[in-house]
Order: structure tokens, then sequence, then C-alpha cells
């Protein structure tokens, strides 16, 4: 069982709060819930929170003791920590326990010094006010989550949720997060490196969406050579055209959305098969290993070989097939 504790502080913002609690507790989840969570608050009591109500939380940073990753699911803009709190932080850091810290929460992160010659992220418009306030912390805005594997930080709202689906999947396998985004109906994983604030047009009918068609068809032909020509000629456009109305549809272009369909195809692959590279570069259309590595390292941060490594003892299902795989 995997102790999550998560911290509550006077004015949270309950959707916030709830992000953590619903993923790792599982609420209205069929099965065991492999994590068993707890909510704590520096001065526990009666606090207040943005939406009209209450919270009563009856544990104190003494949890922090016993859990192994820690949750500071926000924080007020621009707040430091006080020393009791970076205190516990350092204490269950050195512990090994992973520390989290989603939206807002990321302020806390690095107010601690915990992330100090390191990497956060956090929501976009608070970016440059972190960025500004500790500079000994390399601070990213174009990103869903970043992963440090020991620190964990995540952009805001919608990507918490992401990135503790992510966790999830790195805990416990692809299948458990699969099953879980299920019920709470939201996409089991979304790129950590892909753009968080990019205003797009949507489409008022997606079926007679000839950009939304083309990129369906994209998403059905990964392992097939893809020239722009003749995807643009899937949507019934001239290949200019297309290009103008992908970029208006999705904020990227045509090229860099299919890289991205690509190594998210290869990431599925990585964690739930053991294929080889060459086998997954020829199935995802990277052709070559090589490939596969660059684009995979370049979008995810990260080389197949240690993603894989990441989630093998996490899908125990997963056949063992031949050398080199």
């Amino acid at each position: 069982m995997h102790s999550v504790a998560v911290l509550a502080f006077d004015n949270v913002s309950p959707f916030h709060l709830s992000v953590p609690t619903l993923v790792f507790g599982r609420v209205g989840a069929e099965g065991h819930a492999p994590y068993r969570v707890g909510v704590c608050a520096e001065r526990p009591g009666i606090l207040r929170t943005p939406a009209g109500f209450d919270i009563v939380v009856e544990h104190g940073l003494e949890t922090f003791e016993h859990a192994d990753t820690v949750v500071i699911p926000s924080w007020p803009r621009g707040g430091g920590v006080s020393d009791d709190l970076r205190a516990a932080l350092h204490h269950a850091h050195t512990r090994g326990t992973r520390i989290v810290g989603l939206c807002l929460g990321s302020w806390a992160v690095a107010a601690s010094g915990l992330a100090d010659g390191r990497e956060v992220t956090t929501h976009w418009s608070a970016a440059a006010a972190l960025a500004s306030a500790y500079p000994a912390v390399q601070v990213h805005a174009d990103r869903l989550w970043s992963d440090l594997g020991d620190i964990v930080t995540s952009a805001g709202v919608a990507a918490a949720l992401d990135c503790c689906l992510h966790l999830v999947r790195r805990d416990f396998g692809s299948r458990e997060a699969t099953e879980l985004a299920r019920t709470l109906v939201t996409a089991p994983h979304r790129s950590g490196s892909q753009a968080q604030y990019i205003p797009i047009a949507v489409p008022e009918d997606a079926d007679d969406d000839p950009i939304e068609h083309a990129m369906v068809w994209a998403r059905t032909h990964l392992g097939d050579p893809i020239d722009l020509d003749g995807w643009a000629a899937v949507a019934l456009m001239s290949r200019r055209t297309f290009t103008r109305h992908f970029r208006d549809r999705t904020g990227s272009s045509p090229q860099q959305w299919l890289l991205h369909q690509r190594a998210d195809r290869a990431r599925l692959l990585l964690e739930s098969t053991a294929d080889t590279m060459d086998r997954i570069a020829a199935e995802t259309g990277f052709a070559t290993a090589v490939s596969l590595r660059h684009h995979f390292h370049r979008i995810l941060g990260t080389s197949p070989a240690a993603h894989r490594a990441m989630f093998q003892t996490a899908v125990p299902d997963i056949q063992q097939a031949g050398s080199g795989r």
C-alpha cells in the first residue's frame, strides 16, 4: 500500500485539493485502491475555502513521516513556506518520499529549496514570477508536468489531473491508470511536453470537420509514411490550405502534431509490450530505432529505454521475449 499525504492549508481551493484525493483515492472507481490517502495541514483544525464552506483537517505534518508521496495541491501565489514545513519536506525527501507540487504547489516546492539547481513546471500565469523569486530553479511553462523521480511538479488545474494519472501509471502500470481514467471520463495520458495554453478553434460539429477527419486518419496510419500532400488530400484540401487550417485547429503544424502522436504511440508500446526498439520504430512511423530515440527524448524528455524501465516492474503481465527486448 502506497501512502499519500495531501497538504491542505487555509483558503485552499476545494477543487485543487480534490484532484489528488480523487485520483489516488480512486473515488467512484471499482476495485481495491492501491493507495492510502490522508489529508493533513500544518495547523490542523477548521480551514476556510474560497468556495463558501469550511473543511476540517485532523492531522498535522507528522503525516509526512509515514508517507511515500507528499502532494502539495496548490499554494498561495507568491507565498513562502514556514520553517516547520520546510523541515518536514526536507526530512521526508531525505527518507525517499516523493514530493509532488501541483499547479501553484510548485511554488512551495521551490520555496523549500528542494528544487534548487533543478526544474519545476507551474501554471503559465505564475511562471515568470516564480522564476524571478527563485532564480536557482529552472521554471517551465510549456509542459504539463516535470517528473524528476523524487520531485514532480505540474501545470494548472486539468494538468494536475494528468500528472496524478501519470504517477498512477508510473507506480502501477498503464492498465491501472487507463481503467481509472475511464472511470473519471478523461484521457489516460497527455504528453508532458505539449503546450498547456494554446488558443485554438473548436469546430461546432466535429462530424463535419475535415481537419478532425484527417487527424483520425493519421492516427490509424502512424506506421505508414505520411506525406503532407497525401494527408491534405484526405481533408480534400491543398497542402497550403490544410497546413493553415490545421494550425488554426490544433495550434501546431501538421508535422509536429504527427511526431507527438507517434511518440505517444511508442510510449504506449514501451509500457505494454516487450517489442524491440526496431519493431516499435516501424509500428510508429519512426522507421529506425535511432530516429525513435531522438524524437522520443526530444518530446518526452527521456529515452525509450529509460521510460520502459520505469514501467517494467509496474506491468508484470508484459511477456519477455527474446534478447534485446
